[in-house]
């Protein structure tokens, strides 16, 4: 094992042992009642068991009424709006199928929302999405409160459905829990040619309907969208979490092998079972070695920079703290290996073929940087997921790959990487800590020294650019009051093809912000997600107008160039809009959200850490706010209540 990779794993096991022991005492207890009582709905009364099979089908009524079979959950977020999630309307009938062919019996418990980011994108829905990930978490938690199920098979894809689910399925820690997934959609119009179309667009040259012509030849059918963006970081995440069963994570939806592959996890599931002999809980399968797996591959990919909230959230659920300095030091041993949009110009399709997950895991198993000594959903070991599955006579059989990648372009062995480290940086200086993707931006972009251009809303420098106003200089815009207790935290994405115009003309532009940029954004520098954030006080809103700031990517720095003496005089500007400003698009029922809301660098969320539910660990691990008051008007501390739990 690579002395660093088991030094930062020992290090998250240290500071998590109160939490993660109380964790797994609770799960276990739970677990060891459900192996001596038999299945879950066997204890319920006699009125409560009626209520849960009134509606079943003839043929599975007899299961549900007796005590035999075990019970196994479907939560779904399928709907017909998002392509990622279209490919799910099919799966309940083939997962019950599956279900009583192995001896179970399945119902859909629940579905939970599952909103597009892509959708979106710069309107005011964009603000919830974050927030989204919580909700379905306590979704997910309301679909399994009815105590009828054994395990749960999850089906979800994009952005924040996946961490939401992950979450939701912890706090039933002892059930086991596999996630099936949808798959991607064939590949469309080439990632280069759209990216150039949204600039042709930016600056005018193009009208609307070349743009949607564009828009509709890469977003074309079910399935993910192709690029390496969240909801893909997800479904990579999942596999080297031994969550999915192998290889199933790039299948392409509605083919022979996808229909398989979901039956098999149907089955899978039932086998799992506390009532079978490889019983396999969720919160015993998710436990240090796993997280630092899951932190590994998104190294290693260059993955979703959403991931450095999403990760820290989800390993919360299981009582373990995750936090930056823990990417920042693995960052340093992980090389990048592959180039997929917006790293590349390949999708996950040309990921997929050229070995994919299966050659990924298994060069990163053999170099001693992922942990093969884990707990998967397919059983003991991630060696189990080198093997790619491949139908024979219409099952899945599983073999071994043992070619290295097909496409050098695409992905890289651990020998001859893209770059030597991993290709999401930590920075922190003067304005707090932030998190940069450094994976797609060209090395002469990781380096610039430039006034600042101040926005409190995306929406002005869109304005200004469209102005004229942000041509001819360097600059880097600073836009603030984003973050989890101002407005919910929205991408910034749609800043991405204005700035990348002027890069373009030679330009030097950067972002500095405390909102989220896209899975998607690729060549602008961005330092994101900074902490603390304007509306809890951060340094983020003492920034003026002309003020030199300089973001250094590569050595991880990011500092605005003002005497100290200057900025202790100075008070914030702006201010994140009150509740009562705060309206529409069903913004104003989350207002509750953005008072909870955590730091970005401990999840951004409004849960505690599991198994240390105390004062110190509060809601989201952040700062309980009087009511009808953000974090700023509380007069909360900026201080991040991690502070001291990073050795």
């Amino acid at each position: 094992m690579n002395p660093l990779i088991q030094d930062v794993t020992d290090r998250i096991a240290e500071r998590s042992a109160a939490s993660r022991a109380a964790y797994l005492e609770r799960i276990r207890r739970d677990g060891a009642a459900a192996k001596a009582k038999g299945p879950a709905r066997a204890h319920l009364g006699c009125a409560n068991l009626a209520h849960g099979f009134a509606s079943a089908s003839a043929e599975d009524k007899p299961a549900l009424r007796g005590t035999a079979k075990p019970g196994v959950a479907i939560v779904t977020s399928y709907n017909d709006m998002l392509s990622a999630h279209q490919p799910y309307e099919t799966y309940p009938p083939e997962l019950k199928a599956a279900v009583r062919k192995a001896g179970g019996v399945a119902q859909v418990a629940g579905g939970v929302p599952a909103m597009c980011d892509g959708i979106t994108q710069g309107r005011a829905g964009m603000e919830l999405s974050l927030y989204s990930r919580d909700v379905i978490a306590m979704a997910t938690a309301i679909a399994l409160s009815h105590d009828m199920f054994d395990a749960t098979l999850l089906l979800g894809v994009c952005d924040k459905i996946v961490p939401g689910l992950f979450v939701g399925a912890l706090h039933f820690g002892h059930l086991p829990a596999i996630f099936v997934p949808a798959g991607p959609m064939a590949s469309g119009l080439p990632n280069k040619v759209k990216a150039r179309t949204r600039q042709l667009f930016a600056e005018g040259k193009v009208g609307r309907d070349e743009l949607l012509d564009a828009e509709a030849k890469s977003y074309h059918s079910p399935g993910t969208c192709t690029f390496y963006g969240t909801a893909n970081s997800n479904q990579a995440l999942m596999e080297v979490m031994g969550l999915h069963l192998p290889g199933s994570t790039f299948v392409n939806p509605h083919t022979e092998l996808r229909h398989a592959l979901t039956q098999a996890a149907g089955r899978r599931a039932v086998e799992i079972t506390a009532h079978g002999s490889e019983y396999t809980p969720i919160g015993e399968l998710v436990d240090e070695k796993a997280i630092v797996n899951a932190c590994v591959a998104l190294l290693a990919t260059g993955g979703s920079t959403n991931h450095t909230i999403h990760l820290v959230a989800m390993a919360a659920a299981a009582g373990i703290v995750l936090t930056w300095d823990d990417f920042a030091r693995l960052s340093r041993v992980v090389p990048s290996l592959t180039k997929i949009y917006p790293n590349g110009q390949a999708d996950v399709n040309h990921f997929r073929d050229a070995g994919g997950m299966q050659v990924l895991i298994g060069d990163l198993l053999d170099e001693g940087l992922l942990h093969a000594d884990v707990m998967t959903v397919a059983g003991r070991g991630l060696d189990r997921y080198r093997e790619a599955p491949e139908l024979v006579d219409g099952e899945p059989v599983w073999s071994p790959v043992t070619g290295g990648s097909s496409d050098l372009d695409v992905l890289r062995p651990v020998a001859a990487p893209f770059s030597p480290d991993g290709g999401i940086h930590m920075l922190s200086g003067n304005l707090g800590r932030a998190v940069s993707k450094v994976s797609a931006v060209k090395p002469e972009h990781l380096v610039i020294e430039a006034p600042a251009r101040v926005f409190d809303d995306q929406l002005d420098l869109l304005t200004a650019f469209e102005a004229g106003e942000l041509d001819g200089q360097d600059f880097v815009a600073v836009i603030r009051y984003q973050g989890p207790s101002a407005n919910g935290m929205p991408e910034l994405h749609k800043l991405t093809p204005p700035l990348a115009v002027l890069l373009d003309r030679g330009q030097r532009v950067a972002i500095v912000t405390d909102g989220r940029m896209s899975g998607a954004s690729g060549k602008v520098p961005a330092a994101i997600h900074l902490s603390p954030e304007a509306a809890d006080g951060g340094p983020i809103a003492l920034v003026r107008d002309g003020d030199v700031i300089r973001l250094d990517s590569a050595a991880g720095t990011l500092e605005l160039l003002v005497p100290a003496e200057e900025l202790a005089r100075r008070t914030p500007e702006g201010r994140p809009l009150s509740d009562a400003q705060w309206v529409g698009t069903g913004r104003e029922l989350f207002a509750a959200f953005r008072r909870m809301a955590g730091h970005a660098e401990q999840g951004a969320g409004i849960f505690g850490l599991s198994g240390a539910e105390s004062p110190h660990h509060g809601p989201g691990l952040g700062f309980p706010a009087e009511a009808g008051a953000s974090h700023l008007e509380s007069g909360a501390p900026v201080a991040a209540q991690h502070a001291g739990l990073a050795r």
